[in-house]
């Protein structure tokens, strides 16, 4: 519509969606408050919010500023798919039981991944500088990792990011070892840590922090 401001495109998107203010809120990783202020115009998204509101709701950055860039109707959806966005401290309960896991949104992905795949937030210090706490990895559980691989591993009721190294059988079995990045973290062997993969890093995402 000619008449539309930045703030109905984004209330029309949000809404075409099925999001909530809140949903669309933790996306952006703004409060809600934010998503109703832009809405009603009393401010406007700009810089690092603006790319991460647009994302989210699947435009380009120029569709929410003046209505002339490209929107991806469901048609453009068609070879996106949605994976769960998840904390890195619930990931052993949510593949332990997916539906115990409260889940407010999704992210967006191209690739061609297993359905169980899932997102999540980094909250650990092991891969810095490589990885840094509150980047976005995406994992798919059905890719083999191969040397030199970034993983998710499981130990214990804890969720680790390391890499992949593997290491020459020790009876019938190819043990592996995970390896940080930061070395004040300690190097884990399978054969005696207690450890088991639960998938293969496939995509990194980072935003600026301010």
């Amino acid at each position: 519509m000619k008449n539309e401001t930045m703030g109905d495109r984004i209330h029309h998107r949000r809404k075409n969606l099925g999001l909530t203010q809140k949903q669309l809120a933790e996306q952006v990783k703004v409060s809600h408050v934010a998503i109703s202020q832009w809405e009603k115009e009393e401010t406007l998204p700009r810089g690092e919010n603006l790319l991460r509101l647009s994302e989210s709701l699947g435009c380009a950055p120029a569709y929410l500023v003046d209505g002339d860039g490209p929107v991806f109707s469901e048609s453009g959806f068609a070879g996106l798919h949605q994976i769960p966005l998840l904390d890195q401290r619930d990931v052993v309960s949510w593949l332990k039981d997916a539906s115990a896991v409260k889940c407010d949104f999704l992210m967006h992905n191209d690739m061609a991944l297993s359905q169980r795949s899932f997102a999540v937030r980094v909250g650990e210090l092991a891969m810095i500088p490589a990885i840094v706490s509150e980047d976005v990895v995406i994992v798919d559980p059905a890719v083999s990792p191969l040397p030199g691989d970034s993983v998710l591993a499981l130990q214990q009721n804890a969720a680790l990011l390391r890499t992949y190294r593997q290491r020459g059988p020790e009876g019938s079995i190819t043990q592996f070892e995970l390896a940080p990045v930061n070395v004040n973290f300690p190097l884990l062997h399978s054969g005696r840590d207690g450890i088991r993969l639960a998938g293969t890093l496939v995509e990194l995402r980072r935003y600026r922090q301010r």
